[in-house]
């Protein structure tokens, strides 16, 4: 009677937030609607969106990140958006085929939003009042590795729903180029990739645990793709780097190491902690402690990492995601509703709840400035709102854990 009282009890509950939710939602467009929608304002062809589409200035003005586009392009596969999606996939063959310097398979970390035009793929960048000069962000030039992945990810995903192999073979070439940052020493696994402008930027020794989780994904469902078993040798050294990270004294994945390649950092961020977990088969069920570590909660939702201060939207997405596809829908249903509440007024979503959220680590380009999520409207986390909307895993293409 007492099991039968307390099942009466959840079902309840979990009614209650579904009904908050809808009530919350009612009066806006969907995630998915509404990212469809942004796409529908453009004029047709291959195109990147804005990441911080309402910045009228400085350096994130017009910047199209290739992890966030990549991000949309999945989202909108789970939509049952195909063709739109196609519109950003091919924006990043483009980019691939028609790199101004680059031409061995690499993307950059971030393109100029917008329609892409005849010739090299532009850039972002701004005008700098001080030095009187044009300039563009060495981060935005470079080619992170976890960044890579996330575009292979997409084009596979457009390769499942399109069956044009114009994608895999995309994802192919750029995989081709990952495959030289594998590193045969403990603890294995990829480094982090390059920094600044052609022709010689500063190669990156680190190793990151979310590159590493993206790169497991990535050259699995390339060997599913292609048919070619050597790509789950580089998936395999991914996936022994995020072994070697995971500390069982705290239940949490280190971040990933220093410059050696080797050292751990122990600094606690969420995407290290929920991303092996809904990438690398079994994690989920073995290391249950890293599903929503307690010292990263932030209100209602979770914050970036252990310097807190603020929800981090597509975070909390992220832990959603997770606790839907683990079968725990009422601690998810709260989450969603923390995401709903992070809605701008005409229904995208804010990247952080407050106004500067600190992530702990600094700027690349200036180390003297924090690196930190704003509270303005972010492709990135309306695009993890519709996919944790459609209960979509981005890593497997599917609406399952691994």
């Amino acid at each position: 009677m007492i099991r039968i009282a307390l099942i009466a009890v959840t079902v309840g509950i979990s009614i209650q937030l579904f009904g908050a939710r809808q009530a919350s939602a009612a009066a806006m467009p969907t995630a998915c609607a509404y990212l469809s929608k942004t796409l529908d304002a453009q004029s047709t062809g291959p195109l990147f969106l804005a990441s911080y589409p309402t910045l009228k200035a400085g350096p994130l003005q017009g910047a199209a990140f290739l992890y966030d586009n990549a991000v949309a392009a999945i989202a909108l596969v789970g939509c049952g958006e195909t063709r739109k999606s196609a519109r950003i996939g091919d924006a990043i063959l483009t980019a691939l085929e028609h790199d101004r310097h680059w031409h061995d398979g690499r993307l950059r970390n971030g393109y100029l939003a917008g329609l892409i035009g005849p010739g090299p793929v532009k850039l972002a960048g701004w005008w700098d009042a001080k030095q009187n000069m044009w300039v563009e962000d060495r981060y935005q030039v470079g080619s992170d590795n976890g960044n890579m992945a996330w575009a292979i990810l997409a084009l596979l995903a457009l390769d499942r729903s399109t069956g044009d192999h114009r994608y895999r073979d995309g994802a192919v070439r750029i995989s081709g180029w990952i495959k030289q940052w594998r590193r045969k020493g403990e603890p294995g696994g990829f480094t982090g990739g390059t920094f600044g402008h052609e022709p010689t930027p500063v190669v990156e020794a680190w190793k990151s645990t979310e590159h590493n989780t993206d790169l497991v994904a990535a050259f699995t469902a390339l060997s599913q793709a292609t048919g070619d078993r050597t790509w789950l040798i580089e998936a395999r050294s991914a996936q022994k780097f995020v072994g070697a990270m995971w500390r069982p004294e705290c239940g949490c994945f280190a971040v990933g190491t220093g410059e050696d390649g080797k050292t751990r950092n122990l600094y606690l961020a969420l995407d290290a902690q929920t991303w092996p977990l809904l990438a690398i088969p079994g994690l989920a069920a073995r290391d249950k402690a890293a599903m929503a570590p307690s010292n990263l909660r932030d209100g209602d939702g979770f914050a970036y990492s252990e310097a807190k201060e603020g929800l981090w939207t597509e975070g909390t997405a992220q832990v959603a995601l997770l606790l839907e596809l683990s079968g725990r829908n009422d601690e998810a249903l709260g989450f969603m509703n923390a995401v709903d509440a992070m809605r701008t007024s005409d229904g995208s979503y804010y990247a952080a709840s407050t106004k500067e959220l600190p992530t702990g680590f600094m700027l690349e380009t200036d180390p003297t400035q924090p690196r930190q999520y704003f509270h303005i409207a972010h492709l990135a986390a309306l695009s993890w709102a519709a996919i944790a909307e459609q209960r979509f895993n981005p890593f497997t293409g599917t609406n399952a854990l691994p």
